[in-house]
């Protein structure tokens, strides 16, 4: 029994693959032992789950604001609509309808025109933000709801979203930040919640920042805004300096096809009639009354174009890229959902200027529209925009989803032996991930080794003292495929030969 005990450690202790403790058997008889051959296997994470931060109608699920700074998953509107309630009503609508009459009272033509001041508008837009995040492909997220909406003329706490950030922290799952109501903050509010975000991103590593320029406007919606002004007011005061690599920046907002809630009981309907003015009357008397004049008033509220920032829309263009391509692929060059046209037109020039910022390297993404081809994505470059490494959002991204799957995958080994049968497992194990992603066209290189390495063991990655301290040391190297930002064609004449 002594030397069939030995014989079976013998065996298995020569299994490079997997260890399994030697058997003393007692009673005579047939057992079966599997021995396992192959690696453990690294699961991929999720990489577009948003949390979006802002303030909501209401946070119930059981009882009154119980979800209030409570990080929550929802895989659809309607979820959103359950717990968090409706947008904030708009009341500062005014519409003037003018008609021209014959001298029978023939109606010959008619008009209505919808108005809404851009600074008397709600500043709550996070249900606009969800519409535009499910439209344009976005799928399961988070809503961490800062509290229940202000009064138009309350200024929005940078604190209370703090709070709400602090609080994202806790939770594993998410792997995108989104503020959509940051434009209507102060400056130096926008700035300390995110730069708050991007420290979270850099601390944790599995997560990233999507961020709508602050050009210390209301927002980016009036035309009359200098565009470059106010990307140059962005990088001056409304983000530092560390940890850009976590973030990308889009600009300008976008108007969008959405339509405006409104209160009919606060909105003025005021009728002209061969240029003379009636006394304005309530949209709801109106529904009541004129039913024809209703729809009128109704139908020109319903043109009023919605603008909107285009973080929450990009976080969804994310989720839809990565679903469809893969994280490795640029959230670039994609239409954007729901959208009539960015508020502000400009050039290549100004576009020079946005992608490449010689001081600080602050790139701003643009949104822009080409004849023939509507609302595109025209940018995927990080805040880090002159980092030879970071430089681009899906190298970034591709870098957080490696590291937090193998990081996970890699859990089950703590407190393994740390020696040759645990290295070559775990080696073998990172490397058939890489290989996968490699086949999928994740990683640039003809040959595996071209596109990745990964080592471990004595005298390659750790000193015998390190082994003495606990510590397996794994190094990972991939390359990772970029886009193809400049495409440069070149012509020349060539000579005839025949």
């Amino acid at each position: 029994m002594r030397n069939l005990g030995s014989s079976i450690y013998e065996q298995h202790s020569s299994n490079k693959t997997g260890t399994i403790m030697p058997t003393l058997y007692k009673t005579p008889g047939v057992y079966v032992e599997e021995i396992p051959k192959l690696p453990p296997s690294v699961a991929a994470v999720e990489t577009a789950i948003p949390a979006f931060i802002g303030y909501t109608e209401k946070a119930e699920d059981q009882t009154p604001n119980d979800l209030r700074l409570k990080p929550t998953r929802i895989s659809s509107l309607l979820e959103y609509d359950k717990y968090f309630g409706k947008p904030q009503k708009e009341t500062a609508i005014t519409v003037s309808v003018n008609e021209t009459k014959d001298g029978s009272g023939v109606t010959i033509s008619s008009k209505a025109v919808a108005k809404l001041e851009e600074s008397a508008r709600s500043k709550h837009i996070m249900y606009y933000a969800m519409q535009m995040f499910f439209n344009n492909g976005g799928g399961p997220c988070y809503i961490v709801s800062a509290g229940e909406y202000k009064t138009l003329a309350a200024a929005l706490d940078g604190e209370e979203l703090t709070a709400g950030l602090s609080e994202l922290e806790k939770v594993d799952e998410p792997t995108i930040i989104v503020f959509p109501e940051a434009q209507f903050l102060s400056i130096d509010s926008f700035k300390g919640i995110h730069d708050a975000a991007l420290a979270q991103c850099a601390k944790l590593k599995d997560r990233f920042v999507i961020m709508d320029v602050h050009g210390n406007t209301a927002s980016l919606s009036d035309p009359t805004t200098k565009l470059l002004s106010a990307v140059t007011e962005f990088r001056s005061n409304a983000i530092g300096m560390n940890n850009l690599k976590y973030g990308a920046a889009y600009a300008p907002n976008i108007e969008t096809i959405l339509d405006f809630a409104i209160d009919e009981t606060a909105i003025d309907v005021t009728k002209t009639v061969n240029g003379t003015s009636e006394d304005p009357v309530k949209l709801d008397t109106l529904a009541e009354n004129n039913n024809s004049l209703y729809e009128t008033a109704r139908s020109a509220i319903r043109e009023l174009p919605c603008k909107l920032p285009p973080g929450s829309a990009m976080a969804g263009i994310y989720a839809s890229v990565d679903n469809s391509r893969g994280v490795w692929k640029a959230p670039a060059n994609v239409s954007v959902n729901s959208v009539i046209k960015p508020t502000i037109e400009f050039s290549n020039t100004e576009q020079d200027q946005m992608n490449i910022d010689p001081g600080a390297g602050k790139s701003v993404n643009a949104i822009r529209s080409f004849t023939g081809k509507g609302t595109l994505v025209w940018g995927a470059r990080t805040l880090a925009g002159n980092d030879n490494e970071w430089r681009y959002i899906n190298v970034r991204r591709l870098f957080v989803f490696v590291e937090e799957s193998v990081k996970k995958a890699s859990e089950p080994f703590v407190f393994e032996p740390n020696d040759a049968n645990t290295w070559v497992r775990v080696q073998a194990m990172i490397e058939n991930f890489l290989s996968v992603l490699w086949r999928q066209g994740a990683l640039q290189g003809v040959k595996p080794e071209h596109a990745f390495y990964v080592s471990v063991g004595l005298d390659k990655t750790m000193t015998a003292e390190d082994i003495l301290n606990g510590k397996m040391i794994i190094e990972i190297g991939m390359a990772a495929v970029r886009p193809a930002e400049f495409i440069i064609l070149r012509f020349s004449h060539k000579m005839a030969e025949s």
